[in-house]
Formats: C-alpha cells, sequence, structure tokens
C-alpha cells in the first residue's frame, strides 16, 4: 500500500540522515526537513487509489498493441478478502501474550538493614591471612584510625554507598552487634518497610564462617564469644519479601541452607508466597580473595562501587596501566545521574552493557522479576553481574538466588573495556584542566549501527537482537534519541513478536514519558511507535489516560503538516484508548476529540481537503468508539449534526470506508433506546431531536443495504439489530401484520408499502438517491423482492378463518404484541418500518453466509424466526441434517393455539414467527411460516428440546439479551492493517511478480500465434478430453483455465467442479452455496495473470467470488452480493447475464430488468445504473477485453445495442440484426483485434450476424449456423474463430469471414465420441482450445492441430 512505500521510504531516509548528522556531534533536524520535502514529492506522485502495484503500470495510451490484451487491473486482493467468511478478527488484546511484558506489581525496597561483623583488629580463629594481605573496607583502611572511629566511618561510608542507588530508602547500621540488637533491627525495618522489601546486609569479615547448617556469627554483650544466628530466625524476623547479601567467606552455606529451609517448607511462608533474593560471595567451600589489588569487600565494593571498582580492576589489566596513576580514578570529574559528564557516561554505558548481558542470558520471566521490577534489585544485580566477572579472576564465584548462568566471559564486557579505556585515556587532561571538553564515547553509536544491521537481515526466526536493552538507554539520550526511535519503530513494524521482545526489555515507560516532550520531530515516529504497542496491547491505554497522552495523540490528529497516514495512526491509537474505557471515553470528551474528528470530516464532505481514505476510515471508527455505550458523547454527536457529516462518507470509494462510517453512526443508535422496552423511557423518546436524527441515520442505512461490499452490509445488519432492539414493539406488530394470513389482498393489509414509492421520506427504494446508491429503482411487486414473499404468503391457498381467529385471539390475549396495549407513542411512520423489514429480509437472504447469519439474527429480535432450511435434490450429501424441524408444543405453555402455515418463495429464507401449533404442519413443505405472538417469551419455552424454534439467541428481555446483540467486527477488522509490517513490502511480492511475468510471456507468445497462424479443422477427431462430470441436471457453463489444463464446470444446482484434462483427474468439487435456486449463469476468471479467483453467477443475479478453488475442500469465499436491483413486475425469474472486464475492473450484470448494472469490483460498490432503452429484456452481454467501459447487450427481440460508459449518453449505437424471426439474442462477442464496434452475435432462430456496429447498421456477414435450435456461441479473445452449438447435438465452427472450419456432431458409431444437447460453449483465452458441455452431462475439450498435439 501506499502507507507502507511512504513510510519505508521515509524511514530509511530519515535514519541515514540521521545517522550523518549524530556522527558530527550536530542533533539540529535538517536531515529530517529535507526529507519530509521528499516524502511529500512522492506523495504528490502517488495515486490515491489502494490496489497494489495496479496503477503503477504506464497509461494505457502508451501500451503497444499486444500489451493492450494484457490488462494490469488486480481486484479483490486486499485484507478484507482474506478471510472475511472464515473468521472473527480480534483486535488488540488487554490479556495473554500481552500481559505477560507488565511487571506483575512495582516493588520498591523501603528499609536496609546493614550489620557489620568486624571487630577490626581481632582475626576470626578459623581465618590465616596472607601479608600483604586485603585491607580495604568501603574503601577505607580500617588500621588507619583507631578501631572504634575506624568501625564507625566504615558504616557510614556503606550507608552513603546504599543510599546513592536508592535515596529514599531508610538504612539502620549495626556496628559489631548481638543477636538480640539484630533482631531489634530486623523487627524494626519490617515494621517500617510495612509491605516493601527489606534489605539485609551482612559483613562477616571479622567473624568465623558461616556453619554447615547456615548460621552465621554474631558477638556476645562482652564481645568475648561469637553467637550462632540460624537463617531460619532471620527469616522469621525479616519476613518477605527480603534481598539478603553475605559478604563473608563459605557464604554458599547459608544460601545452601535457605534453599533447604524454602524446600523443606518450614519457613515462615509457604513457597509459592516467598519473594526472597540472595547474593553471596562466595561458594560453600571457598574463601573470599586476600590480594591487596582487591579491597576486602570486594563483593561490597562491587555492589555498591560499582564505576570505581571495574575501572580499578581494568586499570591494573589495561595498556595503560603504566601512564595512568589509579589515584586518578576518585576524580573523575562529573555526577553519576549527569550523562554529559565522564562519570555520568561511565555509568550509563555500564548500565547498558550490564542490562544487555542479563537480557541476552537470563529467561525473560526473570529478566523482569530481577532487573525491571525494584530498582534497587536491578541495581545490585546489574553490579553483581561485575562481581562475577572480576572476583573471577581470583577463583572466587559469586553465587545467588535465584541462580544466574555464568556471564563473565560474554562478549559484550569487550565493548564495556574498550569505552572505560577511552573514557580513561582522557581522564589526566580533564583532570589537569577542569574546562577542558569531555569527548563522548562513540559506544552507543557504534551499538545503533550494530541494530541496524540486525534490522537490515534479521527475522522472527533469528536470534533477536541483543542490542535491545542498549537501545532502551539510548532513549535516554537527546543527541541519539531521534535515530533510536527511528530504529526502533523499523523493528516494531517486524510483527507482535518484535512488539513483545521491546515491551519485555522495559520500553514502555521511556514511550511514555517521551509523549511529554514537544520536539516536533520525534512525533511522527512516536506516533508510529505508539501504533505498533497499541495494536498489540490495548491495556496500555489506562496508563496513557493516566500520563494525559491521549491529548499528545490529540494534538497530532489536528495538525495540518502530518502526513494523512500518520494522522490515521493517531486516530487509532486514540480509538484504542476509548474502546470499552469510559476514563479515556471521558478524557478524550473533554480534549476536545469530538469536534477535531468532526472538523476534519465536514472538512472531507465539504470538498475542502482530499483525504487519505485510511484516515477517514479511523475518523469514523475513533468517533465511534467513543460514543459507545456513551449517552453524554452520543448527545454531543447529535447535536453536532453527525448523522448528515457521516452520510455524505457512506457513498466512499472503499469500502472499509462506508462499513466505518456505518459503524460510527450505528453506535449513534443507542440513544435513549436503553430501556425501551418499559415506560421508564417514555419521556427520553417523545425527544423529537433524538427521533429526527435516528430517522436520517436509518435512512442513511438503508442506502446501503444492498453494496457491494460484505463487510459494508453485515455492518448494516449490525446497526439494524440495535434498531430492531430499540423499537422490537413497533417492528414486532408491523412483522406481525405481514405475516397475518388474510383473505383480502396485500395492498389492502399494507397501506403503506403499497403506497411506498409516494412516500418519499428516503425510503430504500426512493429513486431521488443518486443512481450509485439507489437500490431498487422500479418498485412494483415482484416475486424474489421481500414485497412480493408477503404478497405469495397473504394470497395464501393455506391460510382459513380458524386461523385469523386464534391469531387475533392471541393478540388479544399478548399484551407484548399488538398496538392495542402499545402505550409507547411510535418514533417513525409506518413506511419506515416497513422499509426497515424489508431491509432485514434482504439482509437474511444475502448471498454471503456471514451476513445472511446476521441478518437472520436480526429477524429473530423481531419475532420472526427460521424453522426449516430448503431441502437441496436428492443426491446431495453436502447439506447433511436438512429435515425439518420438530414443533410440538412445551407443556408448560399452557396455550394451544392454531397456527397457519404458508408456502413460500422468498429464496432461500423459511421464516417464521413463533407460536405453538394446534395439529402438527403438513409434511410436504420445503419452507415453513408460522406467525407467534411475541418475542418475548420464557426462558423455559426456549430450552425446551422440541420447541421448533432454530436460534436460541435471545432468552429473555433482561439486560444481557443487549450483550447477545451481534455485535459489529469492522473495529476489529480495521486493527489488522496496523498489526502488518507497513515499512516493508510482503516477502511474497518478489514471487508473485515472477509468476506474473513468466504467465505475461506465455500470453503473449500464444496471442502472437493465435493471431498469425491460420486455423486449421476443428471437428470430432479434434477431441482431446471427454469427462463426464456426473451433473444430474447437466453441464450449465464451463470455463478453461489460461495457464494450466484445468476446466471448470458448473450444473443447474449451483455445484461446481474443476477437472484437470491432462491428467484426467478431479481436482475439486464444492456447492455455490447451501440454497440452489436457478443454477449458475456464468463463471469468469479475475485476475487471470496473478493468483486467479473465480467468479461465478447465479440466474437469480447473485454474485459469489472465490479462491483456492482448485484445490479439494480448500476453497474460500472472498465475497458476495447481489448484483442486480429492483427488477420488472410480473417477472418470477431473473435470467442474470453477466460479463467481467478485466482492464476497468468492472463487472456488467442484467437480466429481467429495465437497466445494466455497473459493478466496480475494487471499489465493491454499484458505480452506475445504465437505461437499457429498450422494453424488453437484455439476454446476452459482452464486454470487449481491448477498450475498457465497452460493452455490448443483445435483447430477448433480437436487438443489440453497443454502449460505452466513457462517453456522456453511455449508448453509442443500436441496431437489430435478427430480423428473420423475432427470437432472442443467445451469444454475444467482440470480434479479436482493436477494432471497436466489430461484433458477432447470436440468436436462437440460429443465425450469427457479424456487425461493424459504428460504419454501418445491418450486418455486414450472416450465417445461418442451426435452424431454430441455436443455444450456445463462443468468440475467440484473440483467433479469428467462432463457435456455435445447437440443441441438436452440433458445433459448428466458423471462421471471421464466415468460412466453415468443422462440425462436430453426435454419432452413433461404435467407439465415436458423442455430445448431448449443447448448453455452453468457451475458447480458452489464448490458444485455439474449445471446450462444449452439453445437457447429458458431459464436458469434451477440442482442439486445432497447431495450437495442441496430445
Amino acid at each position: 500500500m501506499a502507507l507502507g512505500d511512504l513510510m519505508t521510504s521515509r524511514f530509511s531516509q530519515l535514519s541515514l540522515a540521521v545517522s550523518n548528522h549524530v556522527i558530527d556531534g550536530n542533533a539540529s533536524s535538517g536531515g529530517y526537513l529535507e526529507d519530509a520535502d521528499l516524502a511529500s514529492e512522492r506523495r504528490d506522485s502517488d495515486t490515491a487509489s489502494t490496489s497494489s502495484y495496479a496503477n503503477a503500470v504506464t497509461s494505457s495510451a502508451a501500451v503497444p498493441t499486444s500489451m493492450a490484451y494484457l490488462p494490469q487491473t488486480v481486484v479483490l486482493c486486499e485484507l478484507r478478502h482474506a478471510a472475511f467468511e472464515a473468521s472473527t478478527p480480534t483486535g488488540p488484546s488487554d490479556s495473554g501474550l500481552v500481559s505477560k511484558w507488565r511487571p506483575k506489581d512495582r516493588m520498591k525496597t523501603g528499609c536496609v538493614a546493614l550489620v557489620l561483623c568486624l571487630n577490626i583488629s581481632v582475626d576470626p580463629p578459623d581465618v590465616i591471612k596472607i601479608s600483604p594481605c586485603a585491607r580495604m573496607e568501603c574503601w577505607i583502611d580500617p588500621f588507619s584510625m583507631a578501631p572504634p572511629k575506624a568501625l564507625e566511618t566504615i558504616g557510614k561510608n556503606l550507608r552513603d554507598q546504599y543510599e546513592r542507588w536508592q535515596p529514599k530508602a531508610r538504612c539502620k547500621v549495626e556496628l559489631d552487634p548481638t543477636v538480640d540488637e539484630v533482631k531489634k533491627l530486623c523487627n524494626t525495618c519490617r515494621k517500617y518497610a510495612k509491605s516493601e522489601r527489606v534489605l539485609f546486609h551482612y559483613n562477616g569479615h571479622g567473624v568465623p564462617k558461616p556453619t554447615a547448617n547456615g548460621e552465621i556469627w554474631l558477638f556476645n554483650k562482652s564481645y568475648t564469644q561469637y553467637i550462632p544466628l540460624p537463617i531460619s530466625d532471620l527469616d522469621s524476623w525479616l519476613k518477605t519479601p527480603s534481598i539478603y547479601v553475605f559478604d563473608c567467606s563459605a557464604a554458599g552455606m547459608v544460601v545452601n541452607a535457605f534453599i533447604e529451609l524454602l524446600d523443606s517448607g518450614t519457613s515462615n511462608y509457604p513457597g509459592s508466597a516467598r519473594d526472597c533474593i540472595l547474593l553471596a560471595a562466595c561458594e560453600a567451600h571457598e574463601t573470599l580473595p586476600q590480594s591487596a589489588e582487591f579491597p576486602a569487600d570486594v563483593f561490597t565494593s562491587c555492589l555498591t562501587t560499582p564505576i570505581k571498582m571495574a575501572l580499578r580492576w581494568f586499570c591494573t589489566r589495561s595498556l595503560l596501566h603504566e601512564s595512568l596513576d589509579c589515584s586518578l580514578i576518585d576524580k573523575i570529574p562529573g555526577r553519576q545521574n549527569d550523562r554529559k559528564t565522564l562519570l555520568g557516561e561511565l555509568n550509563w554505558i555500564f548500565t547498558a552493557v550490564t542490562d544487555t548481558i542479563a537480557w541476552n542470558v537470563l529467561p525473560h520471566d526473570l529478566f523482569r522479576r530481577l532487573f525491571r521490577q525494584d530498582l534497587l534489585v536491578a541495581s545490585l544485580f546489574r553490579n553483581f553481574l561485575l562481581a562475577e566477572r572480576i572476583m573471577r579472576s581470583a577463583n572466587c564465584s559469586p553465587i545467588s538466588y535465584p541462580m544466574l548462568p555464568p556471564t563473565h566471559q560474554h562478549h559484550m564486557w569487550d565493548a564495556w573495556d574498550m569505552a572505560a579505556e577511552i573514557c580513561l585515556s582522557q581522564l589526566p587532561s580533564l583532570v589537569e584542566d577542569p574546562n577542558a571538553e569531555f569527548q563522548p564515547s562513540s559506544f552507543f553509536t557504534e551499538q545503533l549501527t550494530a541494530f541496524e544491521v540486525w534490522l537490515d537481515h534479521g527475522s522472527e526466526h533469528k536470534k533477536p537482537p541483543e542490542q535491545l536493552p542498549i537501545v532502551l538507554q539510548v532513549l535516554l539520550s537527546q543527541c541519539h534519541r531521534f535515530r533510536a526511535l527511528v530504529l526502533l519503530g523499523r523493528f516494531l513494524d517486524m510483527g507482535h513478536w518484535a512488539v513483545d521482545l521491546a515491551l519485555s526489555v522495559g520500553i514502555f515507560p521511556y514511550v511514555l514519558k517521551l509523549l511529554q516532550t514537544t520536539t516536533p520531530e520525534l512525533r511522527q515516529i512516536l506516533v508510529f511507535i505508539w501504533t505498533k504497542i497499541l495494536a498489540l496491547d490495548k491495556s496500555c491505554q489506562v496508563d496513557l489516560v493516566k500520563d494525559g497522552g491521549h491529548v499528545y495523540f490529540i494534538r497530532f490528529l489536528n495538525s495540518v503538516e502530518a502526513y494523512p497516514e500518520q494522522r490515521a495512526m493517531a486516530a487509532f491509537v486514540l480509538a484504542v484508548i476509548v474502546d470499552g474505557h469510559r476514563r479515556g471515553q471521558e478524557a478524550c470528551i473533554e480534549a476536545g476529540l469530538i469536534q477535531v474528528c468532526l472538523k476534519h470530516l465536514h472538512a472531507f464532505t465539504q470538498n475542502e481537503a482530499q483525504t487519505e481514505p485510511l484516515l477517514l476510515q479511523w475518523l469514523c471508527l475513533c468517533l465511534g468508539k467513543l460514543w459507545e455505550d456513551f449517552s453524554e458523547a452520543q448527545m454531543i454527536g447529535l447535536q453536532a449534526d453527525v448523522p448528515a457529516i457521516c452520510a455524505p462518507l457512506l457513498s466512499e470509494p472503499q469500502p472499509e470506508v462506508r462499513a466505518s462510517a456505518v459503524y460510527a453512526l450505528a453506535t449513534l443508535l443507542d440513544v435513549g433506546f436503553d430501556s425501551r422496552d418499559g415506560s421508564v423511557g417514555d419521556e427520553e423518546c417523545d425527544d423529537v431531536e433524538k427521533s429526527r436524527s435516528e430517522n436520517i441515520i436509518i435512512k442513511s442505512l438503508l442506502n446501503v443495504v444492498s453494496d457491494g461490499s460484505p463487510l459494508v452490509r453485515a455492518e448494516v445488519a449490525v446497526a439494524l439489530a440495535h434498531f430492531a432492539f430499540g423499537h422490537k414493539q413497533h417492528l414486532k406488530s408491523f412483522a406481525s401484520a405481514y405475516w397475518k394470513p388474510q383473505p383480502n389482498t396485500l395492498l389492502n393489509s399494507l397501506p403503506s408499502v403499497a403506497n411506498i414509492k409516494g412516500t418519499g421520506s428516503g425510503n430504500i427504494v426512493s429513486a431521488q438517491i443518486s443512481p450509485l446508491t439507489a437500490i431498487v429503482q422500479d418498485v412494483r411487486v415482484s416475486t424474489s423482492s421481500p414485497l412480493a414473499t408477503v404478497g405469495i404468503m397473504h394470497g395464501s391457498p393455506l391460510s382459513d378463518d380458524s386461523s385469523q381467529h386464534s391469531d387475533s385471539g392471541i393478540l388479544n390475549d399478548c399484551v407484548s404484541n399488538g398496538e392495542v396495549h402499545n402505550s409507547r407513542p411510535k418514533s417513525f411512520d409506518n413506511a419506515m418500518y416497513s422499509q426497515c423489514v424489508l431491509a432485514m429480509c434482504t439482509l437474511a437472504k444475502d448471498p454471503s453466509p456471514r451476513v445472511a447469519r446476521l441478518g437472520r439474527r436480526v429477524l429473530s429480535i423481531i419475532g420472526i424466526e427460521q424453522v426449516t432450511k430448503s431441502v437441496k435434490p436428492a443426491g446431495n450429501s453436502a447439506c447433511p441434517g436438512d429435515s425439518t424441524t420438530s414443533s410440538s408444543t412445551p407443556s408448560t405453555s399452557g396455550l394451544v393455539r392454531s397456527s397457519s402455515w404458508l408456502d413460500i418463495n422468498g429464496g432461500h429464507l423459511p421464516l417464521t414467527f413463533r407460536t405453538p401449533p394446534v395439529s402438527p404442519p403438513r409434511q410436504n413443505y420445503l419452507a415453513g411460516i408460522r406467525r407467534v405472538c411475541s418475542l418475548d417469551f420464557r426462558p423455559h419455552l426456549m430450552n425446551s428440546p422440541d420447541s421448533g424454534l432454530a436460534d436460541p439467541l435471545l432468552g429473555s428481555v433482561s439486560g444481557s439479551e443487549r450483550s447477545l446483540l451481534p455485535q459489529s467486527t469492522i473495529y476489529n477488522f480495521s486493527c489488522g492493517h496496523f498489526s502488518k509490517p507497513l515499512l516493508t513490502a510482503s516477502d511474497d511480492s518478489e514471487e508473485l511478480l515472477g509468476r506474473r511475468e513468466e504467465q505475461e510471456r506465455f500470453a503473449l507468445e500464444h496471442i502472437a500465434k493465435c493471431q498469425h497462424t491460420s486455423v486449421s479443422k476443428l471437428n470430432n477427431n479434434s477431441q482431446i478430453a471427454s469427462w463426464d462430470t456426473r451433473f444430474e441436471t447437466g453441464t450449465r457453463t464451463a470455463l478453461l483455465q489460461p495457464f494450466s489444463p484445468i476446466v471448470i464446470a458448473a450444473d443447474e444446482n449451483e455445484r461446481i467442479r474443476v477437472w484437470d484434462y491432462e491428467e484426467a483427474t478431479l481436482l475439486n468439487g464444492f456447492d455455490n452455496h447451501d440454497f440452489p435456486e436457478k443454477g449458475i449463469s456464468k463463471l469468469c476468471l479475475l485476475n487471470e495473470l496473478d493468483d486467479s479467483l473465480l467468479l461465478v453467477a447465479s440466474s437469480d443475479g447473485n454474485i459469489r467470488v472465490w479462491k483456492d478453488y482448485t484445490l479439494r475442500g480448500k476453497q474460500k469465499l472472498v465475497t458476495a452480493f447481489s448484483s442486480i436491483q429492483g427488477h420488472k413486475p410480473g417477472v418470477r425469474s431473473l435470467n442474470t447475464v453477466v460479463d467481467w472486464q478485466q482492464q476497468s475492473g468492472y463487472l456488467y450484470s442484467s437480466g429481467e430488468i429495465s437497466s445494466i448494472m455497473l459493478w466496480d469490483l475494487d471499489k465493491e460498490q454499484l458505480v452506475n445504473s445504465i437505461p437499457s432503452s429498450s422494453d424488453c429484456s437484455v439476454s446476452a452481454l459482452a464486454s470487449s477485453q481491448v477498450h475498457a467501459g465497452q460493452f455490448a447487450a443483445g435483447f430477448v427481440d433480437g436487438s443489440v445495442r453497443l454502449y460505452d460508459i466513457r462517453t456522456p449518453d453511455m449508448l453509442v449505437c443500436a441496431t437489430r440484426p435478427h430480423t428473420q424471426q423475432i427470437e432472442r439474442v443467445v451469444g454475444i462477442g467482440f470480434q479479436p483485434g482493436l477494432d471497436q464496434g466489430k461484433i458477432v452475435s447470436a440468436s436462437q432462430a440460429g443465425d450469427i450476424q457479424f456487425l461493424d456496429i459504428r460504419n454501418q447498421r445491418d450486418a455486414y456477414l450472416t450465417i445461418i449456423a442451426h435452424r431454430g435450435s441455436l443455444t450456445a456461441l463462443a468468440v475467440h479473445r484473440h483467433a479469428p474463430i467462432i463457435a456455435s452449438g445447437s440443441a441438436k447435438q452440433l458445433i459448428k465452427v466458423f471462421s471471421l469471414e464466415g468460412e466453415p472450419l468443422g462440425t462436430i456432431r453426435y454419432q452413433h458409431t461404435f467407439m465415436a465420441q458423442k455430445i448431448g444437447s449443447v448448453s455452453c460453449l468457451t475458447f480458452h483465452p489464448y490458444q485455439v482450445l474449445l471446450a462444449a458441455g452439453a445437457a447429458d452431462a458431459c464436458v469434451s475439450i477440442y482442439a486445432d492441430d497447431n495450437s495442441h498435439t496430445r
């Protein structure tokens, strides 16, 4: 899509520009602005269309002749076609995978207990010290002052070191304490910390090693004895959560004892409830290093002063150790938390390195617990990684609980060493001259470059990028931030897995904080990043509102300089913020979101602004979510005249925009009707303003009830369900009037419907609507319209007097139905209710199964239920369980009434009003209609096993009934757009282009052969394959695939079979739908040069498009719609004729109607209804395969007309070549070549006329091919050859000059090939191959000698 290309170029340019100017140390946005100009040029040159690569080709004027035959248009391959029927989209989640990244509960360490047992100048009995020996404790030599003073200073230093990591924690120190003092300290700390974590630090350098039982040593009061303290006592005083640091020899003993304590379950808390962390200086068998190069408390020094310890250790091992005085390390200028100073930068790099090592080595759950839950714990564990590195060099192994894998040899330590060396090399000059400028390290720039390299080559299936935690750290720096965000955006775009990784590493608080910045160049990329996060995890809505982040996105949405695609992302973010989140809805209303959205929509509808469809779509969805179930917002919307602003969007070219506009309007329908079924809401319902708005909304929705996209119709069905729920009583009484059997005519019983044309109230059949959206032009009762259905029922011979009496009895008995007891005034006139019921019936008969299911649910709300299905003809096993539904009276009801069972001819929709009949219905019906008093039956009736009710959807009229209303899916479906990669083309696009090029080559090669090779004879000997389709009703229509040896055939029962004629195998067979009616009139291939789709046109005008139709059982319905709207009076069957034109993307459709419908399949929209300028029906249609927009129609009176939709009048010329006998035109086709008006037309009388209709009215050549029995005509697309078939089992083949090229006939000779009465003929598009289908279910394929040798 354009968005992807645009953002790819934009972000790649941005990252290049940024990487260049960041290295120069110049953080200006020059590169960014320059790129914005590039992008705007790019956008101006982009087409507005959303087709993939279809519109990127050069205009047809410049295309050479042969290329004119290869259309570039590709239709029905958008996201919405992938799985509309198959699955329900879920939208962003707030549980499952997404909730794992969040720290379960952020913690903090509230109290620190420091216990130092140093007993300076007295060595413990089990330690033999070397000389010289490590002496420093907290960087103080205890022998440099008096022992008491030294002990106090060391204690103070240790407290200061801990307070630097957690300033708000309360630190308490006990120096050389007794057991009682430690107990008191522990109890005090737990009491103060409450439920927060307590840190217990133990330095045991002046006492013996811990015992094998895990006891640590303290003193008695007079310091004459060492007193043991069991770890279990310590645990019982400190409780949980806690963290222990043991800096003493054999510290592993304590850890082992603690683990045993946990395992034995004798600790004070059960194992699962414990949150205890232990850090110990060495393993159980080890003693602390005594080398003078280390301090005595090397473990504590690593944990509390990591930079100093790391640099001192590194300095002795570096090449710098000769030139650098180690004492300078204490004089490093700057502060640890100021990243612009040397000390700050070193601390920042150290944090990034240790975070990265932990992230790459630890399981993610453990990483989150230790490095993201508690700031002090995270700092200690980062520093613990350093302790492991330094102490292992002295053959000592620090250990922890939970255990960590070894990290001391991780290669990121090399990056730290290099950064440390670069910083240390500057140290002497910086100490000498305090004003000298400090040169920042290149560490972060290099790590971002490494991340960028990973982005170019990495994927979900490769090792994740190890630099992710560094990218997080870089966000803290202004000079690297923009580049880091751009790279992060690219990473998040790779998929949900990438977003989850980034959230796990802890990106969330950083990008949340960045919403408080006002830097303009960060806005676009921040909106993109938040789009990616919210496409995965909806739960972030709470954090955004809490931090006021919604205001940032509202401001961005309202900014005119932002690209429309990016403003669409802002609208998406806002829609997620308000989705089912009342606090979010309120906050966004306060911030003026409704006014911002409506301002942009209004500007668009007034043609003031050219708007990206994606933005229109999300403005509508955002509004819909904003006032969904929120009456205050709905009132603001109504006062702002939303129905009038959104109505024009219902005729937008993009189905997603139309569906979103339906959704925005539908969510307003709940206004004031929450309590419609009682008398509570009467005052509200009287509100004229609300009723007026609801009226406008319903009129608008009725205009799109027959939209070409099932996505839109599904939303209309959901909207009508909400409307029906609010107006249940009126619609029920109206529907019951429809289905109430009466001896008099339909027009008497339904005056409002009879005069529907004259009401002028914007109904679905009003002709005032522009031809783009008008659904029915001629409104007269016809058999296949819902009105006719009513008529048939009213005139049904099954209606008898007894049933009328009993029905009226029920009506009087029942308070909940009928207008006698209905106290609430009507909000609409009868005409509007009648149109709504008609619209609901139309939806219930929809060719899309999903929309039809929704339509039936809508009808069930107003008391009409489906009780039986049309049973398919015998021999079909595709639809089991079609038996009629039993409907005996539940004994609990106590009502015994008769019911009229009426046979209807209403398509595939058997409907019923629910009421228990007095006697079983007759058994010879296929579809039963029965009347019921009310939907408001009791739940036990619903659950009765043999109540005859089809769908237990709405069990009672409680609040829960509302939750059972069908739910809209457009929002969740639309969210899928942002889940997929937006910055890169999909991986399979190259493969698709390669296949297309190969097929184009094949096509051009064979077109040239067809045009320049004379066709040899075609006769019985030319047959290369014959296939018994096993259709009971014979083959109705057939189609040859262009690039594989496949023939597709269909029969009267709408069964489709796909056959490989080279291998003679059946590839697939399936039913076009479950309720076959009048057979299939045409099969067409869409996108034949790409992944072709099979368009199946039924005789009733319904179009269904299938993909993967050659794979057994894998066929999927891509889209379905009714191509015929409004037909002539008295017509019992439509006999639809259609043709498909790939160049224009148009489907032409007509039949027993007075116009030709023109559908744009890319927009899935009726774009024109062309008057046929004839009283007769169209019986044959053909579109030009060369000239887009040109087509010819043959009529039942033998006349032929040529149309060109590019001309103002559309009708180019008309003639009547078939004059001998007035017979219908059976077949029509354009002659091959570039001549615009050369047509071949064949009538049922048997004559074939060759016309050059633009130059002369009369035929320039006539062939009398079959006398009175012509049934089929085929014209080759490129070769000069035509074929005609007759009912007399004969096929004749002619050249365009009228010369006979062969005859294929029924022969009785032994082993001869036979054909039945010819029902269809079709040529291969690029080869001289002819497929013939016959009434005896046989399909034969013939080839001329040049084209196919077998």
